[in-house]
């Protein structure tokens, strides 16, 4: 997608019209993969060691499988909120269910079923903000005026705080690849 050259939406009545959004949706997507100023997601989680993926480390309050499973439920809330699935957006009581009880993953497999979750989410809300009909600007009908645009930053916001800390934990418990 080129900056100069604005990508084209349909409107009702079926002419073209320039996407005046199509700059702003490229710097978005482009925010949502990260790797610009902070580690991608797929940086921080690949090779990550299966025995230490339940482990506290001292003095923090989270593993890497809680941090990796809030990352999942907020992402997909957050994305629920933007496209309400049929029968509308219900909300999730914080904290109790954006935080995974237990340190451990539930299962061997919970752990690469978590990231495909995130990955799938992310192509979804990658999707929305890609559609040249999705204006960012317009609040939702729903909620208190949050719009495409603010969800879209927060999402980016969230994800790199807690891939941060994902990054440190990593580094504390000595699998941070050198």
């Amino acid at each position: 997608m080129s900056i100069s050259k604005p990508i084209t939406a349909k409107t009702n009545d079926k002419k073209k019209t320039p996407d005046e959004q199509a700059p702003l949706r490229k710097h978005l997507i482009a925010l949502l993969h990260g790797g610009q100023a902070h580690a991608t997601f797929d940086e921080v989680i690949n090779d990550f060691p299966a025995d230490l993926r339940g482990t506290l480390p001292s003095n923090l309050p989270y593993s890497a499988w809680q941090i990796l499973d809030h990352l999942r439920i907020t992402q997909r809330d957050i994305l629920n909120f933007s496209a309400p699935p049929t029968g509308g957006y219900h909300g999730l009581k914080w904290p109790d269910e954006y935080w995974p009880k237990s340190p451990q993953p539930p299962s061997s497999n919970s752990w690469d079923q978590c990231i495909s979750a995130i990955r799938s989410d992310a192509e979804h809300f990658n999707s929305l903000i890609e559609n040249p009909s999705s204006d960012l600007y317009k609040p939702f009908r729903w909620g208190d005026g949050q719009n495409l645009l603010r969800e879209a930053l927060l999402v980016a916001d969230h994800n790199a705080y807690h891939l941060g800390e994902l990054l440190v934990i990593r580094r504390l418990l000595g699998a941070w690849p050198k």
